[in-house]
């Protein structure tokens, strides 16, 4: 767990390279009951093929973050995105017990990508 800002902004640095440069075939495809993705606390990207990234967040279980829906894929329907062009990315978080870390962490992330359906991006203390 990182104990420091540089250490916070490195980790941050590896998770966005995570979700953000890992091969699109390789991200999760869209399902009904996202079977193949883990019910575990994760950062995770709503990615479009060619456009990249279109959404950020955390969430306690990742399973339950999508199966239940989520605004980002409503989006996309709506900006007539085609559903094999849109996966999603995902990192895995161990510490979940931290919840200002995480909240630090996404906004890193945030602030560095700025998606286009993430519509509020926490600023810089």
């Amino acid at each position: 767990m990182p104990t420091n800002d540089s250490e916070l902004q490195i980790q941050a640095r590896r998770i966005l390279d995570e979700i953000a440069f890992i091969p699109f075939e390789q991200c999760q495809p869209l399902s009904r009951g996202f079977e193949n993705i883990p019910p575990r606390p994760g950062i995770y990207a709503i990615r479009h093929r060619t456009d990249g990234l279109l959404y950020i967040g955390k969430t306690k279980s990742l399973r339950g973050c999508f199966s239940g829906g989520h605004k980002a894929f409503l989006w996309a329907w709506l900006d007539k995105y085609d559903d094999e062009d849109v996966r999603i990315a995902m990192q895995l978080i161990s510490h979940w017990e931290s919840p200002a870390l995480l909240l630090e962490l996404e906004a890193i992330i945030l602030r560095a990508t700025e998606p286009p359906y993430n519509v509020q991006i926490p600023t810089e203390m």
